[in-house]
């Protein structure tokens, strides 16, 4: 396993939007231009839902304008429907995401429809995108685990993942939304998934909340897959679990991947420190075990 591996960082998106304490634009930019220079090279930026139901993604199109800037890097916005989509055009997208649920519960409960529903919102999203030139990346949330149906099937996440690769998306990323999933589970969805796209079309999104995610990851890689999700300073929460992590560290995955002999293309020092400062303005320290590390390290050695 010694080839790259493609992280996506979702600390500016995924992360700030499940953080109670909002940050300002300027703050917001300043966050995703830390990454750049970390060398990150792809960035969730923010997202096109209302500002009333996700207060701490308002003004993502102002951030999305700001850092447009840099031709080497690839930014990525959310966009729920067609609303979203000409507001994300406006303001210059190249790479949009949209999400669908593996669990019906979850897919009611979060954007109140049926999982075949949220797939039929987003055909002309995905349509207007392909004429338009616009990559579009997919999600799936919940495919180890829901909240409100348990137990997720494989079956269930291979229906949507194959929908969203025939409607067009580029990649698929399967996201482990409650942080439920091992190792096994992991590899038996991957392989599932795998069956009806190509295991370099796939990302892993796994959340921490059981303190897994690294070693689900460790089981994507050894089945080939190469695209990994990761937030700075594990930023984010698990909104069904209470106190627990949500997003695996971007510096954790880094780390395991440095020793592994993976390139990623991140300086593991900067990244920490983009995690400290962004974390220090939201009141909250960097769950990252990495950072907790390098931190205690620089005082050790006056660093």
């Amino acid at each position: 396993m010694s080839d790259a591996v493609r992280i996506v960082e979702v600390g500016p998106r995924d992360g700030l939007q499940n953080e109670k304490t909002p940050i300002g634009v300027e703050d917001r930019v300043a966050f995703v231009e830390a990454l750049v220079a970390a060398g990150c090279p792809v960035v969730e930026v923010g997202s096109f839902v209302s500002p009333k139901a996700v207060p701490q993604m308002a003004n993502s199109d102002v951030v999305l304008r700001a850092v447009d800037h840099h031709p080497d890097h690839e930014f990525h916005v959310l966009v729920p429907n067609e609303k979203g989509y000409d507001a994300a055009r406006a303001a210059g997208a190249k790479v949009i995401a949209v999400f669908a649920s593996a669990s019906e519960g979850f897919s009611r409960a979060n954007i109140n429809c049926s999982v075949a529903e949220s797939l039929e919102r987003f055909k002309p999203v995905l349509a207007r995108a392909k004429a338009d030139g616009v990559k579009v990346r997919g999600y799936i949330s919940c495919v180890l685990g829901c909240p409100f149906d348990g137990e997720v099937a494989p079956a269930a996440v291979v229906r949507v993942a194959d929908a969203l690769w025939r409607e067009g998306c580029y990649e698929v990323s399967l996201g482990d939304t409650i942080g439920v999933g091992t190792a096994t589970k992991a590899r038996e969805l991957l392989r599932a998934v795998a069956g009806v796209m190509p295991m370099q079309n796939i990302g892993m999104h796994f959340h921490d909340t059981y303190g897994q995610a690294l070693a689900n990851l460790y089981a994507g890689l050894e089945e080939g897959a190469r695209v990994i999700d990761a937030a700075a300073g594990g930023l984010g929460g698990c909104p069904y679990a209470p106190g627990a992590t949500g997003n695996v560290a971007t510096e954790d995955v880094v780390y395991m991947l440095n020793g592994m002999g993976i390139a990623t293309g991140i300086d593991l020092d900067k990244l920490a420190a983009a995690s400290r400062e962004v974390c220090a303005k939201i009141g909250r320290v960097p769950v990252a075990r990495v950072n907790a590390a390098l931190a205690a390290k620089a005082r050790r050695t006056g660093g």
